[in-house]
């Protein structure tokens, strides 16, 4: 698959899972040595045991047995200082497991009982890139892509110092950029049926919305050519000439003057527009 159309989470996944591993290993640092039962069945265990299984299966990779064992912590232990840590553990096993609708309910649930904890930033971020994870390529319904922005939206405006803002900005920078992707796709597709209107409306949610994305230079060559077909000149002409002020060495600027050039040479933009 060409990479201009991979997912965008695809492409960053190898860098998150590292970061995340290294917040998973400090938070069960305390934890003890790896023991433990072989399975899940509902058997009562010592907190410690019961947590250090868990974190036993967790380094060994399986990482849904480990998800299930923390939640046994929680549920066996619910007044336990074990209880809160393992909340987010288990979070954060299905997460790693890819079962991102589990580690979103494990740290929601968590912020619930816990929304002053001092591990939260991890918590909203952990959210944040759940939703990241599962964004699909801009054929698809972009409702998680939303979502993912949202959370990472949030975890910014929330913890704007923390080194998860940090890294929310980057992707909140990549999400943005295929949102807007799924806008051109729409928009082009409207105006290859000759839907002009249907497809300027898409463009100008690219300029207004997007406007630092990479599709933006596009966007502004695409009303330049819908303002044309919809025999509007004078649009036309000013969308060209916003283009070439702010992307004048682009390839969409040089397309958008050669078409005023050769269909509105005359066309008169207002002043103030």
């Amino acid at each position: 698959m060409n990479s201009q159309h991979q997912p965008v989470a695809a492409r960053r996944r190898p860098v998150i899972t590292a970061a995340l591993l290294g917040t998973a290993l400090a938070l069960s640092a305390c934890a003890g040595g790896s023991a433990g039962p072989t399975d899940t069945a509902y058997v009562a265990r010592d907190v410690e045991t019961l947590y250090a299984s868990a974190k036993d299966r967790l380094d060994r990779g399986q990482t849904t047995v480990a998800a299930a064992l923390f939640d046994e912590v929680e549920r066996q232990h619910p007044y336990s200082p074990w209880a809160r840590r393992a909340q987010l553990m288990s979070a954060f096993s299905y997460y790693v497991a890819r079962d991102y609708t589990k580690s979103i309910q494990s740290a929601q649930r968590f912020l619930s009982i816990h929304p002053g904890n001092k591990d939260a930033p991890y918590a909203y971020y952990l959210i944040a890139l759940s939703y990241y994870e599962q964004i699909s390529d801009v054929q698809r319904d972009q409702k998680t892509t939303e979502q993912a922005l949202a959370a990472l939206q949030e975890v910014e405006r929330r913890f704007p110092q923390s080194e998860y803002a940090s890294d929310a900005r980057l992707k909140i920078d990549l999400v943005k950029d295929h949102l807007a992707g799924k806008e051109m796709e729409i928009g082009r597709f409207y105006e290859r049926s000759g839907r002009w209107t249907a497809a300027q409306i898409r463009f100008q949610n690219v300029v207004e919305k997007y406007q630092t994305t990479s599709h933006a230079p596009e966007a502004l060559y695409r009303l330049t050519e819908t303002s044309l077909a919809l025999g509007i000149p004078t649009e036309a002409k000013k969308y060209a000439a916003v283009l070439g002020a702010n992307y004048p060495g682009s390839e969409w600027y040089e397309k958008a003057f050669e078409l005023v050039q050769d269909h509105a040479p005359n066309a008169q933009v207002a002043v103030g527009q």
